[in-house]
């Protein structure tokens, strides 16, 4: 086998694992709700998977920003995962979803869940990290 070199994308975003997996998450949903009743007219598949979409969007758009308006996004894209998990349990309530596919759903949610939650510590972290070593060097400066 190759060595092959990991060569980063000219979008940041697309190098960072919970964005695949947001967009894996709305591939699934595309799918799995394409058999639900009346799906193209349907409000509950038009709002999952516009939502679904709204992950990784969130992750795409606010990867562009500064480090705080990342947060932000990130936590947007919480907000469109906890709108996933009750479009999957409206689903589930109305038998269009299998309990295997419930169950998926929710896993798949709970895995993105924690991955924007480590991303949002480490952005967090990060962030005051360069705050106390900017005031440090502003107090070095003073003398």
């Amino acid at each position: 086998m190759e060595n092959q070199e990991f060569t980063p994308s000219f979008f940041r975003f697309e190098d960072l694992r919970v964005y695949e997996k947001a967009v894996d998450y709305n591939v699934w949903v595309q799918i799995n709700t394409e058999m639900f009743p009346h799906a193209e007219s349907n409000p509950l598949v038009k709002s999952f998977v516009l939502d679904s979409i709204d992950i990784a969007s969130k992750i795409s758009e606010g990867s562009s920003r500064n480090k705080p308006q990342f947060v932000s996004n990130l936590k947007d894209a919480k907000v469109a995962i906890r709108r996933c998990v009750l479009y999957t349990a409206l689903a589930a309530k109305m038998n269009y979803f299998s309990e295997e596919q419930e169950e998926t759903s929710r896993t798949e949610l709970m895995e993105l869940t924690k991955m924007i939650g480590a991303l949002i510590s480490s952005l967090q972290r990060d962030n005051r990290r360069s705050n106390y070593s900017r005031n440090d060097n502003e107090r070095s400066n003073e003398y």
